[in-house]
C-alpha cells in the first residue's frame, strides 16, 4: 500500500507526562546546544489529556528541573498537601487510624500537590508547543515501522473509515500515515499494545521479573463545601478487599470542593466472581469515606490498567 510520510528527527507516541516531558527536554537540550531538531507527538486521545485518568499526588522534583520556572508559568499545581490521613479499614463499619509516627516515610506528602494530570498534560502541551514540538491529537499510533535489519524507524498511523473487521468503507477509506524518525519514543503507559510487539519481538523483558498489574477506578465528585478540606489526602487499606484479594484505595481533596475517590485492585485476585466495581460502589458506603460524599454529586468517572511491578519489573 502506498501511505503518504512525513520525516522527523523524533517521533513520541503517547502524550501523557511521559511523552510531553521528553519532548520538552529534546527540544529544550538542541537549544542549549545550537542545535535545531524536529520533534512529533502523537496522542491517540481526541485531545491531549483525554486519556489520563490518575487521580494524583504531584511530587514536583521532575517539573523543578524540567521547568524551573513553573509557577510562573501557570502550571496548575493549585493544591498543596496540608495533611495525611490514612485508615485501616476493618469492616464495612470499622476503621482504625494509623498514628502519624507509624505511616511510612514515603506516604508523608508534604511539599507535594494533589493535582489533575490530565490538566498538567495539557498544560506540558502548550510549553512543549511553544518550544516547537508537534502535536497530533487523535491519531493513534498502529504500528512500528521497522526495516529489514530489525531498526525501528517510525510508526505508521491508524486507518481512517474501516468497519470493525478492519476492512475498507466505500468511499470513507483513508490509510494510516507513516511517521518516520530517526528515534523513536514510545510512551503509550501501561500494556500499550506496540508496547507489547516490541518487547516480544526484542525480548526485552528477558531478564527481568515478571510485571503485575492492577486496575484503578477513579471518580470525580463535588462534595458539599462544608465537608472539603482542600489539601486532604486520605488512603486506607484492607476493606472491602482481603489478603488474597489485594489493594488499595484513596481520596484526595483538590481545589473548587472537589475530590477524586478510586480503588485500585491487583488482577492476580483469586476470587473469580470478585468485580472491582462493585467493590468500589461499597467501599463509598463506609463511614469514613460516606462522610465526604454524602450530599454531593459525581462528575466524571473511569477505570484503567497500572502497571505494579516495580523497577525489577520494567522492561
Amino acid at each position: 500500500m502506498s501511505r503518504e510520510y512525513m520525516e522527523f528527527d523524533v517521533v513520541i507516541v503517547g502524550a501523557g507526562p511521559a511523552g510531553l516531558s521528553a519532548a520538552c527536554r529534546l527540544k529544550q537540550k538542541a537549544a542549549d546546544a545550537g542545535q535545531e531538531i524536529s520533534v512529533c507527538v502523537v496522542e491517540k486521545g481526541s485531545e491531549v489529556g483525554a486519556h489520563i485518568l490518575s487521580g494524583a499526588v504531584f511530587e514536583p522534583r521532575a517539573l523543578n528541573e524540567l521547568f524551573p520556572d513553573w509557577k510562573e508559568l501557570g502550571a496548575p499545581l493549585n493544591t498543596p498537601v496540608k495533611r495525611d490521613d490514612i485508615y485501616l479499614l476493618k469492616t464495612a463499619e470499622a476503621a482504625s487510624k494509623l498514628p502519624n509516627a507509624l505511616v511510612p516515610k514515603t506516604m508523608h506528602n508534604e511539599g507535594n500537590y494533589i493535582i489533575s494530570l490530565g490538566n498538567l498534560c495539557r498544560w506540558l502541551a502548550q510549553q512543549a508547543e511553544n518550544l516547537g514540538v508537534e502535536i497530533y491529537p487523535g491519531f493513534a499510533a498502529q504500528e512500528a515501522l521497522i526495516d529489514e535489519n530489525g531498526i525501528v524507524r517510525g510508526i505508521v498511523t491508524g486507518d481512517l473509515g474501516v468497519d470493525r473487521e478492519g476492512n475498507p468503507k466505500d468511499g470513507m477509506y483513508t490509510p494510516g500515515m507513516e511517521l518516520r524518525a530517526k528515534y523513536t519514543l514510545f510512551a503509550e503507559g501501561c500494556r500499550g499494545h506496540i508496547g507489547k510487539q516490541l518487547i516480544n519481538r526484542f525480548q526485552l523483558n528477558a531478564n527481568v521479573d515478571p510485571q503485575h498489574y492492577g486496575i484503578g477506578i477513579k471518580e470525580l465528585w463535588d462534595i458539599d463545601p462544608t465537608k472539603h478540606e482542600q489539601g486532604l489526602v486520605v488512603h486506607t487499606a484492607g476493606w472491602p478487599l482481603d489478603d488474597e484479594n489485594t489493594g488499595g484505595s484513596f481520596l484526595y481533596h483538590l481545589e473548587n470542593n472537589q475530590v477524586v475517590v478510586g480503588l485500585i485492585v491487583d488482577l492476580s485476585y483469586s476470587n473469580p466472581h470478585l468485580s472491582p466495581f462493585d467493590e468500589f460502589q461499597r467501599y463509598k458506603h463506609h463511614p469514613v469515606i460516606k462522610q465526604y460524599l454524602d450530599g454531593g454529586k459525581r462528575v466524571s468517572y473511569g477505570a484503567r490498567a497500572i502497571a505494579k511491578g516495580g523497577l525489577n519489573c520494567l522492561p
